[in-house]
């Protein structure tokens, strides 16, 4: 698959922008749940777990969108 621009009211971005800002609010659901659950707790260093994960969700979509 080709990734193109996407033309969003005149304005042309990067298709990696969209699934940028489309991971981030998956992680944002994920750490709520996580949160809420207190698995957080059990982690070394939440922030650079969360930094992965987010890493993790961001290839997932490119990889499914590029497949």
């Amino acid at each position: 698959m080709r990734f193109a621009e996407i033309n969003i009211f005149g304005v042309y971005v990067a298709p990696i922008s969209i699934m940028m800002l489309a991971a981030w609010v998956v992680v944002i659901g994920l750490r709520r749940v996580a949160g809420r659950y207190g698995l957080l707790r059990h982690v070394w260093h939440p922030a650079l777990f969360i930094g992965a994960v987010y890493v993790v969700v961001l290839c997932s979509i490119v990889l499914g969108v590029g497949h």
